[in-house]
């Protein structure tokens, strides 16, 4: 009896929302009590509603009641901790959402522990005992507790369902086999569970057998793995070395040229400097003969004349001047010559050999050509989903992150750096490298679809945050009877079949940037960009001023 009133006491103070004792307890106007954190956790979940009610009784109250901690009640509550009711009983585990009821039990339910399959009910451990005392009972089947009992029930006969339908493929009473599963191929479930047991076994050791098989093969392409690692390790680090002694030869056949030129250079220009030495003594002694010979041809003395003309008349053997051999800016041309003979043999052994260099499927040298077909290009798809944080607060996007609308109302967006403030437009979660395809579907009067570097202007109306309007982004601007293309601000007026749904082609590293016009399966090339990217790159589209107006990155199969 002592324990019943203790179990009593404990139902009386605890709040039936946490099912634990009373925290802070207080009265709410219909008199029942709560933890003050349960109540008004539940009262937040109504707010909305205006509307404020009972957990208990449902009754209503409005505005929301004040709450204030019962002092008397939190009192009593703590004397009945200090007798030992902080904590239920192991045989008073009560049963919370989550946890089968013993269907015993009455008001508050414990935890059930066990269900029978005879009974077709759930039983905590005291109610369960009878199933281990009385004999009949202990030959029922009891399993661990279970919501899904009345399953077992036939819901036309009331019945348990003891025997299985082969013909039906289904579960039923014995009713039901002498009833409309009459002739029917039936035996009872424990015997059909038996054949499926085996089965299951079979399947069992199947999947055992293929996880193994699968391990085995992980574990192969594991190995695959680290062998291409290791391969491509070894040829990077041996192309370095490579590469390190061919520059080192080149830049010691370099020197070695260099010096022989120079050393050339000083044998010639002493030689040269040496006649120049020669004629420009010559040339002096020459002019001192003139001027002694001008002399002595003013002399009036004819026997002077006579005596002195024999010793100046007399003149050196000259250097002959065919000893001299000139050949201005011409002297090293063949040295030149016979290093551009080495660089075109070079050039040729590098692209005819450059393809046995090249590891397999690698495009080393020329970019991969554009496909020429729809399905060619969609081996390229991409998958594209909008930024949120980027979209102006005139659109609105779709669930699924593909669809922008123009919205004639604001849109309550939170404040983020990244969203443009002025230009309708929104920007790709996805950053952009490689080869990669998209399609863009519009409905309305303006669309720009377009690619731009993440780091584009946000803030404001002017050409560094538009589409096209700056050197960061590059626009196909989709008018109701035309097209235009932008970049940097300048307009380039494209010509193809109109069409609701335009194709983009990226090849990031080849700086190839395509637009397409699609009709069904049919593409018509509309603008081709030809440049150099330097950053990764991000879908966007822009929307014109039409309310509605709305343009949709495609699902691509």
């Amino acid at each position: 009896m002592a324990q019943k009133g203790v179990q009593l006491d404990r139902e009386t103070f605890s709040c039936s929302i946490c099912l634990d004792l009373l925290k802070d307890p207080v009265a709410i106007p219909c008199g029942h009590s709560y933890c003050m954190k349960c109540i008004k956790g539940f009262w937040d979940g109504e707010d909305e509603k205006k509307t404020h009610s009972c957990p208990q009784c449902r009754q209503s109250f409005t505005p929301r009641p004040v709450l204030l901690k019962n002092t008397m009640l939190a009192a009593l509550v703590e004397e009945l901790k200090k007798t030992g009711l902080q904590a239920a009983p192991a045989d008073l585990c009560y049963a919370g959402a989550e946890d089968v009821a013993c269907d015993v039990c009455t008001g508050r339910k414990l935890r059930a522990c066990k269900s029978c399959l005879m009974c077709l009910a759930s039983y905590c451990e005291k109610h369960l005992q009878p199933h281990y005392d009385v004999a009949p009972l202990k030959k029922h089947k009891l399993v661990e507790p279970s919501k899904k009992l009345q399953e077992n029930i036939c819901s036309r006969h009331d019945e348990v369902m003891k025997m299985f339908c082969r013909t039906d493929q289904q579960c039923i009473c014995y009713l039901c086999s002498v009833d409309e599963h009459k002739g029917h191929d039936t035996v009872s479930a424990a015997a059909e569970r038996t054949e499926r047991q085996r089965e299951l076994e079979g399947s069992r050791l199947n999947i055992q057998q293929r996880i193994q098989d699968g391990e085995k093969e992980v574990k192969l392409l594991q190995q695959e793995v680290e062998a291409v690692n290791g391969s491509a390790d070894k040829a990077v680090e041996d192309s370095e070395k490579t590469f390190t002694e061919l520059i080192r030869l080149m830049e010691k056949r370099s020197s070695d040229v260099k010096q022989q030129v120079r050393s050339q250079q000083k044998r010639e220009v002493s030689r040269v400097k040496e006649l120049q030495e020669k004629l420009e003594q010559e040339i002096s002694e020459l002019k001192r003969r003139d001027a002694e010979l001008k002399l002595l041809s003013h002399t009036e003395d004819h026997n002077q004349f006579l005596h002195s003309y024999p010793s100046l008349s007399a003149l050196s053997e000259a250097t002959h001047s065919s000893s001299i051999n000139i050949r201005p800016l011409s002297y090293f041309e063949d040295v030149t010559a016979a290093l551009s003979a080495v660089r075109d043999k070079l050039q040729d052994v590098l692209r005819e050999e450059w393809t046995n260099v090249s590891p397999p499927e690698v495009d080393v040298l020329l970019p991969a050509a554009e496909p020429t077909t729809r399905a060619g290009f969609l081996t390229y798809s991409q998958e594209i989903t909008l930024d949120p944080n980027t979209a102006n607060t005139q659109l609105i996007i779709s669930e699924g992150g593909r669809k922008a609308t123009v919205m004639e109302q604001l849109q309550p967006y939170s404040s983020h750096p990244d969203r443009f403030t002025n230009w309708r437009q929104v920007l790709s979660r996805e950053s952009l490298t490689g080869r990669c395809y998209w399609e863009v579907e519009w409905r309305g009067g303006t669309v720009h679809a377009a690619v731009t570097y993440k780091n584009i202007s946000r803030r404001g109306g002017g050409g560094k945050c538009g589409f096209g309007l700056n050197d960061k982004s590059w626009s196909l601007v989709c008018f109701q009877h035309s097209y235009s293309f932008f970049y940097n601000n300048i307009n380039t007026p494209v010509s193809g079949p109109q069409s609701s749904r335009v194709g983009v082609y990226l090849d990031h590293r080849a700086g190839i940037l395509s637009f397409y016009s699609i009709i069904s399966e049919t593409m018509t090339l509309l603008h081709r960009v030809q440049t150099t990217f330097t950053q990764p790159l991000h879908a966007g589209v822009g929307l014109g001023y039409g309310y509605g107006d709305t343009a949709e990155f495609c699902k691509l199969k």
